[in-house]
């Protein structure tokens, strides 16, 4: 990796405090700092201002930009006062980053969903950091990269930071996840917390779609993907694409892309053959 390229975590952990904890820079960090709060609350310095700061709120300071961290008694999930917090945490560096950073402007306090996509990336950087012997540390600034690109994906994606905003991408991203499984309107409301009623008109207004037919969506996508790219079975393709039954995916494939599911992957897989490529769908 050319210096140009160069990416370096300096320090990477996940900490919990159930104890007062404070930390303060002021005349700036050293490094990058990435800051994930995963559990309860603590307050912490954005725009000059000590803020709450709560799971799911991504910080991301500069190098020379003051830090303060205050972590005390705050009120938990059942509003009694308790010291309660837990997040990833990660110092870093490097010409690439100063690239990445160059590019926009980024405030300091994001909203993010908590996905296990996002946490996996903190939690493989963490791991990395820990072995005694590495012998290929350029892995961990692969991550590194991947999580800063993330970052700007979930930004462009939903840069309105309100709470009905927020409740919205939550529910977005537990449907992508789910997809492939069985799921009913009061999962998706009750992983973020909120009534159906509220779910189904906060998804609405968010995406101009309903959180079914959005559902539909995604699976109909997954299985579309599965029929010319894998050797699986149409039937297990329907199954594990999160369809109860062939026949209605079978019905609803039809009615998307105009041909059955047996038409639509001979007719892709012959394209493939002959260096035509996946014929997008309409």
């Amino acid at each position: 990796m050319s210096t140009q390229d160069s990416v370096h975590i300096y320090t990477a952990g996940f900490s919990f405090h159930h104890k007062p904890f404070y930390m303060s820079e002021m005349d700036g960090v050293k490094n990058y700092l990435m800051r994930l709060q995963t559990d309860g609350r603590c307050r912490a310095l954005v725009d000059g201002e000590l803020v709450p700061v709560e799971s799911g709120d991504l910080l991301i300071y500069s190098p020379d930009e003051p830090y303060e961290l205050l972590i005390g008694e705050e009120p938990n999930a059942q509003g009694e006062l308790a010291v309660e917090s837990g997040d990833y945490h990660i110092f870093f560096g490097g010409e690439w980053i100063d690239q990445w950073w160059a590019k926009q402007k980024r405030p300091t306090r994001i909203r993010v969903p908590l996905n296990e996509s996002l946490l996996s990336l903190f939690r493989q950087i963490v791991l990395e950091q820990r072995r005694m012997s590495n012998p290929y540390p350029e892995i961990s600034g692969y991550y590194m990269r991947i999580l800063c690109l993330e970052t700007d994906r979930l930004l462009s994606e939903h840069p309105s930071t309100t709470p009905r905003t927020y409740l919205a991408y939550r529910m977005k991203h537990f449907i992508e996840e789910h997809a492939s499984l069985s799921f009913k309107l009061e999962d998706v409301a009750s992983h973020v917390g909120i009534s159906v009623s509220r779910a189904v008109h906060l998804f609405k207004e968010a995406f101009g779609t309903s959180i079914m037919q959005y559902t539909l969506d995604v699976r109909l996508e997954m299985a579309r993907e599965r029929i010319v790219f894998s050797p699986m079975s149409l039937e297990d393709i329907a199954e594990t694409s999160g369809f109860g039954s062939y026949t209605y995916f079978h019905r609803v494939f039809r009615s998307r892309f105009g041909k059955s599911p047996k038409e639509y992957r001979m007719e892709n897989r012959e394209q493939i053959q002959t260096g035509i490529g996946v014929r997008s769908p309409n």
